[in-house]
């Protein structure tokens, strides 16, 4: 059992009263494992037991070495704390406009951004913002994975957000906080907390939450949440949100038999997860609505200055390798080509003069002289035009080599670009020559971890 913060215990006794020492022992049990499935790569069996309140989400047995498994790599699938799932529950309980502009305000590491991906539709837009740009590009790499092209990230500070004004249907907003809820998983959680962190979080907590309202459309929906059971962080936050600016609680409807607690303070309704009573950590969960009716979404018509339109001759280079007759067009910075959807130019372009832009879409092409060669990103890519390129499916082991940045046989593959997929999940890229094969998977992403004996992915044990 882990020795917990006194302050923190004399809190959680108080609130929980009898139920205080189930709380303690489940706070020294193994936490649960579980994945989210991308239900557009995903062509496996699943798992037994699913997680009740996501369509996609999955106990496992036990925590399998995620690391030896292409499909990990290939982003079949997302390892993710089962509460936060609950994000699922909250989005099908709104109704959003057609075409739909989202903002995951804290977005890093990417969980809840690649959950909302599976979830919009494919003319809603989603922009995921990170402020630490390593953990930026952590959240990139995680949306790359994914697949979907109807996305921006961004590397901002929520105020720079707060001078968009009244622009997104819906807001969520994951809040650094103090970490509560992750105790028993984190070890560095439970050494940095105090009193004094908590109610740091907390005040930069109502920063964030006031710079997301501000950009919020009149009658949209925003969605806030913690990994921790901190009133300060949780339920007063949203209080105080409601007392400066009429916000209105939006009550959900979990079923009983999931155990999630119902949380009722003044006018606020959250939703708190324990883990001696639902199998997950530390969460809480609450969703408000701006008063007002929403009106269109109207954009300034700014030119793009910096992501600008590919000629069709230029175009023309890689346009094959995109399934045709979609609503996409191709955008150029530098010397990197990107997939992004047409209707969307006009949010591009002022977010394009507001914030900084890491990731617009699905990044197809680099220019390398007068050609353009396939970008990693495009093998993730759900609208890669397959049949564009000869393909080669290894074995696990050469799998395994590739994640490694090895070369391996490209089989009967001819000259040119080559397409490394695992049981049907696309990997990256090989370029075979006459004698040798080119590894082009992303340096900073290959496998560091020597591994001696792959073990069989979990995917493949049913």
């Amino acid at each position: 059992m882990i020795e917990l913060p006194r302050h923190f215990a004399e809190r959680m006794k108080i609130s929980l009263g009898d139920g205080y020492r189930d709380f303690e022992i489940s706070l020294g049990a193994v936490p649960p494992v579980s994945v989210r499935l991308n239900p557009e790569k995903w062509n496996g069996a699943v798992p037994a037991e699913r997680v009740p309140w996501c369509s996609l989400g999955y106990y496992l047995s036990e925590r399998p070495l995620f690391t030896a498994d292409p499909w990990f790599h290939g982003g079949a699938y997302y390892v993710q704390e089962p509460a936060s799932m609950f994000l699922e529950h909250a989005f099908r309980s709104l109704k959003l406009p057609s075409r739909a502009l989202v903002l995951d305000l804290c977005g890093a590491p990417g969980g809840k951004t690649t959950h909302l991906l599976s979830l919009l539709r494919p003319g809603d837009l989603l922009v995921s913002n990170e402020v630490i740009r390593n953990r930026a590009a952590i959240l990139v790499e995680n949306c790359v994975k994914w697949g979907f092209p109807n996305m921006v990230v961004t590397n901002n500070d929520p105020a720079d957000f707060g001078k968009v004004k009244e622009l997104f249907d819906l807001i969520i907003t994951d809040a650094p906080c103090s970490g509560e809820g992750l105790f028993r998983k984190d070890a560095a959680s439970l050494r940095e907390w105090s009193p004094e962190n908590a109610a740091l979080c907390a005040a930069r907590q109502k920063r964030i939450l006031a710079e997301a309202w501000k950009c919020l459309k009149p009658g949209g929906t925003l969605i806030y949440s913690t990994c921790t059971w901190n009133p300060e962080e949780n339920e007063k936050n949203m209080e105080w949100l409601v007392t400066e600016s009429e916000a209105v609680s939006v009550e959900l409807k979990p079923e009983p038999a999931w155990n999630i607690h119902t949380l009722r303070y003044r006018n606020i309704t959250g939703y708190q997860f324990l883990p001696h009573k639902a199998p997950g950590e530390g969460f809480f969960l609450a969703v408000v609505r701006k008063p007002g009716m929403p009106g269109p979404t109207s954009f300034p018509g700014l030119p793009l200055k910096q992501l600008l339109p590919v000629r069709k001759s230029a175009a023309a280079s890689f346009a094959h390798w995109i399934q045709p007759g979609l609503p996409w067009t191709f955008l150029a910075r530098g010397n990197e080509i990107f997939l992004f959807p047409e209707p969307w130019l006009p949010a591009l372009s002022l977010f394009e003069k507001q914030l900084r832009i890491l990731q617009p879409g699905t990044t197809v092409a680099t220019a390398v002289n007068d050609q353009f060669n396939p970008h990693p990103a495009l093998a993730h890519s759900l609208f890669l035009k397959r049949d564009a390129f000869p393909c080669v499916m290894p074995e696990l082991a050469d799998a395994i080599r590739f994640l490694h940045r090895e070369g391996i046989p490209a089989g009967q593959a001819g000259k040119g670009w080559v397409l490394v997929t695992y049981r049907d999940v696309p990997l990256g890229w090989l370029k075979n020559l006459e004698h040798r094969t080119n590894n082009y998977f992303p340096p900073d992403r290959r496998i560091r971890m020597a591994i001696k004996d792959v073990p069989i992915p979990w995917h493949e044990r049913f």
